[in-house]
């Protein structure tokens, strides 16, 4: 065979071999610009769903972060201004204690309050003077305490449901129901005092006013801290954004921690109390003891003038004890 020949053979080979290669790395070229421009693409997609270019979602999160410092700011003026106004009208606590009737019943049933402890001293045969500390007490302390009882124990009972209140929030907006309808939900379905504080509070966004001040008349009908902290996520939800049911989540744990360590806190605390209760009724317990024994012998505590400034000052003392002790084994979570 002719070298010539075949010498040609081999650089024709080659030539359409770099043709092939050359077409083949155009189109490859072309594949790879095009995968590039996809990705970009999507990249540009992407960033103007999250808000735009990088600065802008910077400028986006600096932005919210302001609006979160202003609300807590202005959240913390409002308790600082809340804690101020610490007295509370007759008004006001009539309806935390969630009774019907205005001031003027109450202090109509304090009147008669008073003139029946002091009708008791009378037909008991006290002293006068006696007789007019029977009617201070029964007209001043005697219903203020009652009133006071019913308050702690409506707070209570709503703080053992308010937990569970917000679960329901929690629940409602996660399967996609607005917050109000999850409101009115709780004001249907809830136990006592939980629905009659919610149903107020749908009321009172029915009727135009703002989520703040609907939460500030909630928080004075009930001031308990849970509702605070309850107004406060709302309140940041509602100006600055973010997973409500998150956040509303993480408050009810929080809600039910301090109430885990506040029954931990009386388990521990039992001891003391029973040991205060104790020695609280040793002298009532010793007066009855000596007086079935002995009955002439406390009479002059009774029957003579130095007798009776004694009973008073030891029950001055007496009840300051009480309330020393008392407060000592009360701890606030």
């Amino acid at each position: 065979m002719d070298p010539q020949i075949l010498i040609l053979a081999v650089l024709g080979s080659l030539t359409v071999g770099a043709i092939v290669f050359a077409l083949s790395g155009d189109s490859q070229k072309d594949k790879t610009k095009k995968r590039v421009a996809t990705i970009q693409a999507a990249r540009t997609l992407k960033r103007a769903g999250s808000g735009g270019s990088p600065q802008q979602s910077e400028a986006n999160s600096k932005e919210r972060r302001k609006k979160l410092a202003e609300t807590l700011e202005a959240l913390e003026n409002k308790t600082k201004e809340n804690k101020k106004k610490k007295r509370v009208s007759m008004a006001q606590m009539l309806e935390q204690a969630g009774l019907p009737f205005k001031p003027q019943g109450f202090y109509i049933g304090s009147l008669v309050s008073g003139l029946l402890f002091a009708l008791i001293g009378f037909v008991s045969g006290q002293q006068p003077w006696i007789t007019g500390l029977l009617f201070v007490v029964g007209g001043l302390g005697f219903p203020r305490w009652v009133i006071n009882f019913m308050r702690n124990r409506r707070q209570k009972k709503f703080a053992d449901e308010f937990s569970g209140a917000i679960d329901v929030i929690v629940r409602g907006v996660k399967s996609g129901l607005p917050v109000n309808e999850c409101l009115k939900i709780i004001a249907r379905e809830a136990p006592r005092p939980v629905n009659d504080e919610f149903h107020l509070l749908t009321e009172s966004l029915r009727v135009g006013l703002s989520l703040d001040q609907a939460m500030e008349r909630m928080f004075e009908r009930m001031p308990l801290q849970e509702v605070n902290f309850f107004g406060i996520v709302l309140l940041i939800q509602q100006k600055t954004g973010g997973n409500l049911a998150e956040a509303l989540g993480n408050l009810s744990n929080v809600l039910r921690s301090r109430k885990l360590m506040e029954g931990k806190i009386k388990a521990l605390s039992a001891e003391a109390k029973a040991s205060a209760y104790i020695i609280g009724s040793l002298p009532f317990l010793v007066m009855g003891a000596v007086k079935v024994a002995s009955p002439d012998y406390l009479e002059p505590l009774f029957s003579t003038q130095m007798g009776n400034f004694i009973l008073i000052g030891a029950g001055l003392w007496m009840s300051m004890g009480v309330l020393v002790m008392k407060k000592m084994i009360k701890i606030k979570v």
